[in-house]
């Protein structure tokens, strides 16, 4: 990752290598750094292997430092390897990249590789309220975390946050929350919970007033759906229902149309998130239903008849063979079971992952007891109707909703709802349905 001290531990490793001091602005002659970004041809690289030949100056070894060498072209990575192959003894090269995928394998089998991860959200916090209190001027703790947030865990980008919203502090006012977000072009953090606290009670008007309010105020959707999916990361553990809406926000970041796609992704999503009392207490007694709904299905038994019928002559009964039982065949009710898709989906996560995993990016279509699944690629769809799969989900809606539900897969994405179609017109400022054909 970017700015996690890479450069800087490679300077330091490289004065201690020479046994030279450090004092983070030193230099030296036989240390030089090479920014593969300006210098990426195979004429820069030949010139480096030139001066490699030459013995160093007065350290022990000549270290070249090579920043962001994934940059380089095709030809400099194989001019550059015949020197890593054999290289001089007095030489010791240190590559520093943020995208290791993009080296060569013939590069990456030729050195120690050694991966810096992201700082944490606590450490960077500490650090800068630590900065803030060595350059004399105060930041709320809240402050500084969503400074450290948004810079993904990287101390550089970090630190020039804070240089540049220090100007807004002073000794008296400390630096807030508020005015950090709004200098970083966040929504306020109030207005972001308020959102998701609507979309947990399937509030629909709530949503888009606060929508709308957003969109007034010049929020990007793309910055919306981020603070709501920090939002959602924090209660995942005790929401594990918000994986489909995590899904769906992640879409927003990708979809050419990320305010409309956002508003259908609160709206469409939130159908499932809160059952309806009937659905509830089927959930909760799950049995007692079933058992209701069976008894009301199975016939009554015809009352024996009271007249004698003359008996047969008797047989041997040690010769009759005992009948065998017949099997009790499972009772279907005559009503169509009703559907909870978040337990659906959660009874799949307990007995396949992958299962798990296709089901939360799927949209669905459940009416007069028949479910429709939109896998949305044919990939997808193909994997949901493989012999392994398609076993799985008869059996997990027949445990988890308590009847045999039949499934249709398709590849397409759901078609609008009409309330979603109604959301969208209303955010647009209204609308009229018109029918292409009456007017050719």
């Amino acid at each position: 990752p970017r700015g996690t001290g890479k450069t800087s531990v490679a300077r330091i490793l490289a004065h201690e290598i020479n046994k030279l001091p450090y004092d983070g602005d030193d230099s030296h002659l036989d240390i030089i750094e090479i920014d593969a970004a300006s210098n990426n041809g195979v004429d820069d690289i030949r010139s480096l292997r030139e001066k490699a030949r030459v013995a160093p100056a007065s350290a022990k070894y000549k270290i070249y430092i090579i920043d962001e060498v994934h940059m380089l072209s095709k030809p400099a990575f194989n001019a550059l390897l015949k020197t890593l192959e054999e290289p001089p003894a007095h030489v010791i090269f240190i590559l520093a990249t943020t995208d290791a995928d993009k080296l060569p394998d013939t590069i990456l089998s030729r050195v120690q590789q050694y991966y810096f991860r992201p700082i944490s959200t606590n450490i960077i916090t500490k650090h800068l309220m630590d900065i803030a209190k060595k350059e004399g001027f105060a930041i709320e703790e809240s402050a500084a975390r969503l400074i450290a947030e948004q810079s993904r865990g990287g101390f550089r980008d970090s630190i020039s946050l804070l240089d540049q919203l220090s100007s807004l502090a002073s000794k008296k006012e400390p630096l807030t929350e508020t005015q950090v977000g709004a200098s970083l072009g966040l929504s306020d953090q109030s207005l972001i919970q308020r959102l998701l606290k609507a979309y947990d009670e399937t509030d629909r008007k709530t949503v888009l007033d606060i929508l709308r309010e957003l969109e007034e105020q010049g929020a990007d959707p793309h910055t919306t759906a981020n603070q709501l999916l920090g939002l959602l990361r924090q209660r995942l553990v005790t929401h594990p229902s918000d994986v489909s809406l995590i899904s769906q926000l992640i879409e927003v970041t990708k979809h050419p149309h990320p305010d409309l796609k956002l508003l259908t992704a609160l709206l469409s999503q939130s159908k499932a998130t809160k059952p309806t009392p009937r659905l509830a207490s089927q959930v909760e007694e799950p049995k007692v239903t079933y058992a209701t709904a069976k008894a009301r299905s199975t016939p009554q038994k015809p009352k024996e008849l009271t007249k004698e019928l003359p008996q047969e002559a008797e047989r041997d009964k040690s010769l009759e063979k005992p009948e065998p039982t017949p099997k009790k065949k499972p009772v279907k009710t005559e009503m169509p079971v009703e559907l909870n898709w978040q337990t659906f989906v959660s009874s799949a996560k307990e007995v396949s992952m992958g299962l798990f995993s296709l089901l939360s990016k799927c949209e669905y279509v459940y009416n007069n007891g028949e479910l429709t699944l939109y896998a949305g690629t044919h990939f997808a769809k193909k994997m949901l109707d493989d012999a392994k799969n398609r076993p799985l989900i008869s059996q997990v809606l027949e445990s988890s909703q308590g009847g045999d539900i039949p499934v249709t897969i398709t590849a397409d994405h759901k078609p609008p709802s009409d309330e979603n179609i109604a959301a969208v017109a209303a955010m647009m400022g209204g609308g009229e349905e018109v029918n292409l054909e009456e007017l050719a």
